[in-house]
């Protein structure tokens, strides 16, 4: 029988911030990874987001506003069609990866709106390996950034902040963590989406109310998974 971590499709985003409301794409990947985490189909955008990218931005994934100037797609094509990369894999049954997945796929959410293209709507399956290492490995100390988690799992990630090497990366983390935790996540795909929608809510809770206890009484955070 298929397992969910046999067939995945992996996605990623590097962008001009953090802010998912106002942040624009620079760079995106959507590929698909075999059993073995052999990639087996890949597409790549470079986009001309249409503003100026933030020096801090450059500095983390290395695209310059004058290369994408440059070399960039037009944002409203390169949408239309990351979307609709990713809404065929959903049609063919792949699960989508994205690592943070409500970040990426919220802000393409926002893209597309912006740019009148038609937007995922609730996209499911997502597997999001830091909601997943979250809940099986909870009291593991120390950051889990893709960087972070893929050395702990033993996934080689050369080229970070690339769209495609941590797209990559991500997939090989969620294969890893599935090998690593067999009796806890030998799900059903369909199982796996709904209880990270729980995890996500579990996760920001405890958060929300550590922070209220050490730092901010009214500090919040979203649970909303996979998209905000």
């Amino acid at each position: 029988m298929k397992r969910w971590h046999d067939e995945l499709g992996v996605f990623d985003l590097e962008t001009t911030g953090v802010d998912v409301d106002t942040s624009r794409i620079v760079s995106a990947h959507v590929g698909v990874l075999d059993a073995s985490g052999e990639v087996v189909e890949r597409l790549d955008w470079l986009v001309d987001p249409g503003v100026p990218i933030p020096q801090a931005a450059t500095a983390v994934h290395g695209i310059t506003t004058e290369r994408a100037r440059a070399e960039g797609r037009v944002p409203a094509d390169a949408v239309g069609e990351i979307v609709a990369a990713l809404r065929t894999l959903l049609h063919r049954g792949i699960p989508i990866v994205a690592y943070n997945a409500p970040y990426d796929l919220s802000l393409l959410r926002r893209e597309a709106l912006r740019h009148g293209v038609e937007p995922l709507r609730e996209p499911s399956p997502v597997v999001d390996p830091l909601v997943i290492d979250k809940a099986v490995d909870r009291y593991r100390r120390g950051k889990r950034t893709l960087e972070l988690t893929a050395g702990h799992y033993g996934v080689r990630l050369t080229d970070a902040h690339e769209a495609g090497a941590d797209a990559v990366a991500a997939g090989r983390v969620a294969q890893a963590i599935a090998r690593a935790y067999p009796d806890e996540l030998d799900l059903d795909v369909v199982e796996l989406h709904r209880l990270q929608v729980r995890w996500c809510k579990e996760q920001a809770d405890d958060f929300q109310a550590y922070m209220r206890r050490v730092k901010d009484p009214g500090f919040t955070a979203s649970g909303a998974w996979p998209c905000r």
